[in-house]
């Protein structure tokens, strides 16, 4: 996916305010299109201290949990999606050892989405994990646009 795409869907999906109740509506907006679809996919939205939605549907297994665990680390510390610091990593031959990261705790996989409030601060992840990397983050994307009202 290009890069400008993912860099414009971060600037567009911005949130006025974001808690404890707007994490769970957008977790059972995942939920429901993972039902609706039957997704063998985990969903997790978290801040760097404290998981606000956690849900795995039928055929997520405890690898996707630790898929999420990682592709969210990497949002929480980059404060881009994982698909868009995957592309910029790539197309620029780094890798998280550049940075002194370890592999083993972060990825650039799509499917972790930054929550990030008007003004810039992001203080939350939503990670999708069980599909394709792209599908992982056209669903986090499709989500965030319907909880958004957008």
């Amino acid at each position: 996916m290009e890069i400008e795409i993912l860099r414009d869907q971060e600037t567009r999906l911005v949130w006025p305010r974001f808690g404890a109740n707007d994490a769970i509506n957008l977790g059972l907006i995942l939920l429901d299109r993972g039902r609706k679809d039957n997704l063998p996919i985990l969903i997790n939205i978290r801040t760097p201290n404290h998981t606000l939605f956690h849900a795995a549907l039928p055929g997520a297994t405890p690898l996707n949990d630790l898929w999420a665990q990682r592709k969210s680390n990497a949002v929480l510390h980059y404060h881009m999606s994982s698909l868009h610091l995957g592309e910029t990593m790539r197309a620029r031959g780094k890798t998280f050892a550049n940075d002194g990261l370890p592999d083993a705790d972060y990825a650039a996989h799509g499917g972790s989405f930054p929550i990030r409030l008007a003004g810039g601060p992001v203080i939350a992840a939503v990670t999708v994990s069980g599909l394709p990397q792209v599908d992982d983050h056209a669903l986090v994307v499709a989500a965030l646009t319907q909880a958004l009202c957008l």
